[in-house]
């Protein structure tokens, strides 16, 4: 008669209780002893995991589409050496998509009383803080039959900052805003708000320009040269509503409202303009307000990390005095926001006079590309009606346009790649005509 449950399973390992024998397990036991031995003692010789400590250090930010390596030092204070297989667990979106299992295990040894780094690489795929999760390390006898396992948390937190792609565009801007500002041999002709100096007519000059005074007291015909005024405060004012969250090709609005964002605060701060920063919908999610020139682009990254749209309609009312307590004085204040009909004409326009009375108003919304190339599709009636609602959507979008600069507002719409400098040329514009 066999031995069957608690009895065979005891054998199986080379422990069978007193009084329970069966002739027909000898061969068995034999054969087990051995690997049951050899299994307990790689099992006692595997380093213990609730022993370790563990540390990290590394990155602690990193803009999106770049890596972050965050490095782990794991202390082995036991008498036994470390053969372990961890794992570094983060969210899903630290990674790309199919490398996060060879991303985040590693295999490591540690003798006893030392201590290793590993590092984890990150390339994340959102914007937003990843904190890490918990690191599980399964520890290895010296066999590999056995292994002990457990876990620890070790907190650490990695900010995703915007990726500023128009940065391309800054250098271009700023030759653009050195010649505005006299400061290369194409001087501006009588544009700007303050006066910068005299020099010799030559011919195409604005005549309004010459000054007769000087004129009169040389011999040769003398205009002034203007600069723009410095100085001058900006306020930029993201919609973090529900538009903001449409995709428009590969990314969200808003991202590429933050983009253009940046590339005006980076042009605006060398100009030696003040820029601050307001994120609402139906609250405030961020403001930066009073930093220096040096450290505006910063703040404003940081402040925009973690922005997220949210799907709710944003209060117009709400963000128009919170924009008047923000910019108390004349100011250029700029409006990251949608050119859909319902919610500018619902929202909006009714307040618009409130900010247009008392500041300059610029109003930058995405277009998407995609309504660009349904207009053109031909070929087939699916297309044919496509374009004719492709038609339709740009037709309405330019009539909301137009009311808007009925009242004041200088409209900037463009597709996400070109909004940034689009943006950004406005503002070299209204600097130019001295509105600023």
């Amino acid at each position: 008669m066999g031995l069957t449950g608690r009895a065979a399973l005891l054998a199986a390992i080379g422990s069978v209780p007193v009084g329970i024998w069966d002739p027909g397990w000898t061969g068995i036991l034999a054969v087990n002893a051995p690997l049951a031995a050899a299994c307990a003692c790689d099992f006692a010789l595997a380093a213990p995991v609730r022993r370790l400590r563990l540390a990290r250090s590394g990155d602690t930010s990193t803009r999106l589409g770049d890596t972050a390596d965050v490095v782990l030092t794991v202390t082995n204070p036991s008498g036994r050496p470390l053969r372990a297989l961890l794992r570094d667990a983060w969210p899903p979106s630290s990674w790309q998509p199919g490398t996060e299992t060879a991303a985040s295990r590693h295999r490591v040894t540690v003798p006893a009383g030392e201590r290793r780094r590993v590092t984890t690489r990150l390339r994340p795929t959102r914007r937003g803080d990843r904190r890490s999760d918990r690191v599980t390390i399964r520890s290895y006898g010296p066999l590999g039959l056995f292994a002990r396992q457990g876990t620890h948390r070790v907190p650490w937190t990695v900010r995703v900052l915007p990726p500023f792609t128009s940065r391309k565009h800054l250098p271009s801007k700023l030759s653009r805003l050195r010649e505005l500002d006299g400061r290369t041999s194409v001087l501006t002709r009588g544009e700007g708000t303050e006066f910068d100096s005299l020099r010799e007519y030559v011919p195409g000059d604005d005549t309004r320009s010459i000054d007769w005074r000087a004129t009169a007291r040389q011999s040769a015909v003398a205009v002034r040269t203007w600069r723009p005024e410095r100085d001058r405060h900006i306020l930029l004012v993201l919609d973090t509503g529900r538009t903001s969250a449409g995709r428009v090709g590969d990314v969200p609005r808003l991202d590429a409202s933050m983009d253009a964002t940046l590339l005006l605060a980076a042009l605006a701060s060398r100009a030696g303009d003040r820029v601050d920063l307001l994120a609402y919908d139906r609250r405030v999610r961020a403001l930066v307000q009073g930093r220096t020139a040096g450290d505006v682009l910063p703040s404003l990254v940081n402040a925009m990390a973690t922005l997220e749209p949210e799907l709710v309609e944003t209060d117009a009312r709400g963000l128009t005095a919170t924009a008047l307590r923000v910019a108390p004085r004349r100011s250029l204040i700029v409006l990251l926001t949608t050119l859909d009909a319902a919610p500018v004409e619902e929202g909006l326009l009714p307040v618009l006079a409130q900010l247009t009375q008392r500041h300059t108003v610029v109003l930058a919304s995405v277009a998407d590309p995609h309504i660009a190339r349904m207009a053109e599709a031909r070929g087939n009636a699916d297309a044919v009606y496509e374009a004719a609602a492709a038609a339709q959507a740009q037709a309405e979008r330019h009539r909301t346009a137009d009311r808007l600069r009925r009242h004041g507002v200088k409209v900037v719409d463009a597709v996400p790649d070109a909004l940034a400098p689009a943006l950004a040329d406005a503002y070299l514009e209204l600097k130019a005509a001295g509105r600023l």
